[in-house]
């Protein structure tokens, strides 16, 4: 048997190039921003996790620029030798304060920081108790590390109570839940979560990648949308959403940080963040600190948005923030609307099985606190006239 039989025999991705409903790795030809150049075309970004618009803001751009004439590109080496920069050093601070922690540790992606958080965390004699829609880098991590998996139905806290009860009491126990779900915009039920993990004792890893800069009264994710930032043990958190960059963060107590650090494999043998991706964050924070009218404006344009749609009809599941699916349910469908959105000048994202449950092919939409309401209003007509173009809207 050839290794590479599976590999001559994948046709799904051609068959769907030729009949013009590939909808992936499309490139992006401007920056990230509230309009995009896409196949030659101007059109409205609904499919950016640029909650808070900053990958344009200038004092953002300036501060990578200037990182980059200071540090060079690279540190060209990991975090563990070579690679620590007084830069990391200085974001590392400012992100536990920020977080109101005692010690933080930034990683070069978001999928990083889970892998090598969780595979750190977990040994033989440990379990982790995961919700089935959780994030691919928390299964990964999970499936990484040495323990025992327990995983419960989605935001069901009965479900978790129940695999908690059947755990030995000798056994540690980590319960990783998203904070916000990325592909369906609804929050974990993080007060029941945490008192459940009290009545068991179990510790929490909340992940914040698409909450913070966006939940909470100032940012700081799920914790503080809930007023339960004593009752969490562990925040993660990524750069490449609300905060323009690329990389990501765990933080909580400095001792457990202190062990990550020395035993996280993704940390310690991969690269660690280029200056500019560190200048980024350390410059948005300061921008997300003294402009909290975008903070605002992204909530403005969230509501605005599930309002409009869930007037016209559109299924948009449980979303309570800026990540809205509108829920088809045919694949063929939404690859339809898909394609013809984008045609008429709207992108978002098309969410396929294995990535949601069969049966509930979705296109996922978010919002930036630098959309207009001209824009929004222009994307609702669109969203309006395809609804009824192929039978998802009633009427």
């Amino acid at each position: 048997m050839d290794l590479f039989s599976k590999c001559e025999n994948y046709h799904e991705v051609k068959q769907a190039k030729e009949q013009g409903y590939y909808p992936y790795f499309l490139p992006v030809c401007s920056a990230q921003d509230s309009e995009v150049i896409i196949e030659g075309r101007r059109v409205l970004m609904l499919g950016s996790n640029n909650y808070l618009g900053l990958t344009t803001h200038p004092q953002v751009k300036r501060a990578a620029i200037q990182a980059v004439e200071q540090y060079g590109t690279s540190s060209c080496g990991s975090r563990f030798l070579n690679g620590t920069m007084e830069l990391h050093l200085e974001l590392e601070e400012r992100l536990a304060h920020f977080l109101k922690r005692e010690a933080a540790l930034c990683f070069s992606t978001g999928f990083q920081t889970n892998l090598g958080t969780i595979s750190a965390l977990v040994g033989k004699n440990d379990v982790v108790f995961s919700d089935k829609w959780d994030h691919a880098s928390i299964i990964d991590g999970i499936r990484l590390s040495l323990g025992k998996t327990k995983r419960f139905r989605h935001n069901d806290v009965e479900d978790l109570r129940r695999a908690l009860r059947d755990c030995p009491d000798e056994l540690g126990k980590l319960i990783v839940v998203d904070g916000l779900f990325s592909m369906e915009g609804d929050i974990c039920p993080l007060a029941e979560i945490t008192q459940a993990a009290r009545e068991y004792g179990a510790r929490v890893m909340v992940d914040d990648a698409h909450a913070l800069g966006v939940l909470g009264a100032h940012g700081r994710g799920t914790a503080e949308h809930f007023g339960l930032e004593d009752q969490v043990d562990l925040i993660m958190g990524t750069f490449s959403k609300s905060f323009a960059s690329l990389g990501g963060v765990i933080a909580g107590p400095a001792s457990v940080i202190s062990y990550i650090q020395h035993h996280a494999r993704s940390l310690i043998f991969s690269a660690s963040m280029p200056p500019s991706a560190v200048a980024t964050v350390l410059a948005a924070l300061k921008v997300i600190k003294n402009e909290p009218e975008r903070h605002e404006r992204l909530w403005h344009n969230a509501h605005k948005m599930q309002a409009g749609l869930q007037a016209m009809g559109y299924d948009t599941g449980a979303s309570q923030t800026p990540v809205i699916p509108l829920v088809i349910g045919d694949m063929f469908l939404a690859l339809t609307m898909w394609r013809e959105l984008l045609e008429n000048g709207v992108y978002v994202n098309v969410i396929l099985p294995p990535a949601v449950p069969q049966g509930r092919a979705l296109l996922r939409t978010s919002y930036m606190a630098t959309h207009t309401d001209e824009q929004l209003d222009f994307a609702l007509e669109i969203f309006h006239k395809m609804g009824h173009k192929h039978g998802v809207l009633p009427g």
